[in-house]
């Protein structure tokens, strides 16, 4: 093996493009988008779907508002063709969709091709040739002109076959094939000959689509080139230019954001970026992407997950947990320090007056997508006190006062090291209840039943029945409120030493079925102490909250 392999390779060239427009530019209005996924992204899977799952993808694109389908390659085979010809003939191509074939620049291969889509109300053809020099001197040994002449042989049968079925609104799609790694010149010279032949017009105008076969450059490569292609191209007013970016780079998305920056209409890519190799652009990420900016995309992801199970189901590819926008992991902070920063900015977002969505660390209102809140914050070793009590308040509608919180983290520190995974939420109410003594049995202390009434003095008086270890004992005491005669019973006739330092209480839901939850931030001894306490009355939540104390207290001695 070489120890430096670099030398290899050639840097790619720049563009001649001295005035380019494009980095100024925003993108402030969708493109047309098409869908490859029944032909680009079918090619590139190991099983290639059967016709169950081609229908079901191709109702999920039309659901998701796709409104051009690329729905196979006809001449690839008999299952290809079935497809395609059952698809129209059984009328479930919606009047606002448009499905589009894909053919090599072949004589035979076009006239199939048109075959499959035989009383269609309007259909695309796509035609196209490689043109780049590596295709030309290696695979085809052509010379421009016979290349160019393949293209024009091509467009002529588009044409002639177009003209025998006048009851279809024909459009015609060309690709100069390997547009990436061609001559920028040349790509124009044979589109402008593709175009003499087809005559194009602005009220019907053909789609040239420029692609990054193999992405052989970063995006701003393809940007200039795009540019460069737009100013140049002769009649440009009759094209729809048209964007079709693999992923080789890592760059696809980046690659048909700054193309449609660059002039660019149209883009042409997979739900998820399914395709050849690395992939093809992903429309989902692009979409979505123009969402976070304000730019309302056409395409409905409300229901994230259910897109995602079918192109999971279809394609037999598992759409990664990191995955932009859909991966399961993507709207969830496990950091102690994220978590912390999204809490707050959940809490801010509920006060505003506005809309407007500034929540740290998540460019998406993860509702919009269909996603909960709940799945937003997970717990692990590496989590701090605000993911937990997020959980919490989510889960159980407990809001910890901010010295419980950290409090209780080393609970759930020890639990998270013992388990060595995720945390879940029924994990996390179970070091919770565990830690404060809440509906736990058995318990040092439990409360049975008790009474408070008012003394002639003005003071509180507490009696009731408390069991100690099981065993219920009659107790009372007396102070200036419901806490302190409670306080004051465990005092006399236990001897707990335990004195209040904060109070906070709130309501745990609304209406008939609201209950209370109080804590109690206690000293008892050296030590500080925390209780809480759960019930349908808050007076009977704060007793409670006194003895998850008092029950603390005897854990620590």
């Amino acid at each position: 093996m070489l120890s430096d392999p670099s030398h290899k390779y050639r840097p790619f060239p720049q563009v001649p493009l001295q005035d380019r427009q494009w980095p100024s530019r925003t993108i402030t209005s969708p493109p047309r988008w098409l869908s490859t996924d029944l032909r680009d992204g079918n090619q590139s899977i190991i099983d290639p779907m059967d016709a169950v799952k081609k229908n079901r993808f191709f109702d999920l694109l039309v659901e998701v508002g796709v409104k051009e389908i690329e729905v196979g390659f006809p001449s690839a085979g008999q299952t290809e063709f079935d497809f395609i010809s059952g698809l129209v003939r059984s009328d479930r191509i919606p009047d606002d969709v448009m499905v589009q074939v894909l053919t090599q620049s072949r004589e035979d291969l076009i006239r199939t091709s048109f075959e499959s889509l035989e009383g269609a109300r309007a259909a695309i053809v796509h035609l196209y040739n490689a043109v780049s020099p590596a295709w030309r001197e290696i695979v085809f040994r052509m010379s421009k002109d016979e290349v160019r002449q393949i293209a024009v042989a091509g467009a002529k049968v588009l044409r002639d076959e177009a003209g025998k079925r006048p009851d279809t609104d024909w459009h015609f799609e060309y690709s100069p094939e390997t547009f990436s790694t061609a001559e920028l010149d040349f790509s124009i010279e044979v589109c402008e000959a593709v175009m003499e032949v087809l005559q194009p017009t602005p009220d019907h105008p053909i789609i040239l689509n420029l692609p990054a076969t193999v992405e052989a450059a970063t995006p701003n490569i393809y940007a200039d080139q795009i540019e460069y292609f737009c100013r140049n191209l002769p009649n440009r007013e009759s094209a729809v230019i048209s964007l079709h970016t693999h992923n080789d780079r890592g760059t696809g998305v980046a690659a048909a954001e700054l193309g449609l920056m660059a002039g660019a209409d149209r883009v042409e890519g997979c739900l998820f970026g399914n395709g050849e190799r690395t992939g093809n652009c992903c429309l989902v990420t692009v979409a979505l992407n123009m969402y976070t900016q304000g730019v309302n995309p056409g395409l409905d992801f409300s229901d994230i997950d259910r897109v995602i199970e079918t192109v999971e189901y279809c394609n037999e590819l598992p759409v990664h947990q990191r995955h932009p926008y859909g991966g399961e992991l993507v709207f969830t902070a496990f950091s102690g320090s994220h978590q912390d920063a999204i809490k707050k900015g959940f809490e801010a977002h509920s006060q505003q007056n506005d809309e407007e969505w500034r929540v740290p660390y998540l460019p998406i209102d993860p509702a919009d997508l269909g996603r909960n809140y709940e799945a937003v914050i997970r717990v692990n070793s590496q989590s701090g006190k605000g993911g937990f009590a997020w959980v919490l308040e989510q889960d159980q509608g407990l809001k910890l006062p901010k010295k419980m919180q950290a409090d209780f983290s080393k609970h759930v520190q020890r639990m998270a090291d013992e388990l060595g995974r995720e945390l879940n939420a029924a994990d996390i109410w179970d070091a919770f209840r565990h830690a404060y003594h809440v509906k736990t049995h058995p318990k040092h202390f439990q409360l049975v039943d008790y009474e408070e009434s008012r003394a002639a003095d003005g003071t509180r008086i507490f009696s009731g029945k408390i069991a100690v270890e099981g065993q219920e004992q009659t107790v009372s005491g007396r102070g200036n409120g419901l806490i302190s005669s409670v306080i004051a019973t465990l005092e006399d006739s236990f001897g707990l030493d335990i004195s209040v330092v904060d109070y906070t209480e709130h309501a745990l839901g609304s209406g008939r079925d609201a209950r209370a939850a109080a804590y109690l931030e206690c000293i008892s001894g050296d030590q500080t102490i925390w209780g809480v306490g759960i019930d349908e009355d808050i007076a009977t939540a704060s007793v409670r909250a006194v003895l998850s104390a008092a029950n603390s207290a005897i854990a620590l001695k």
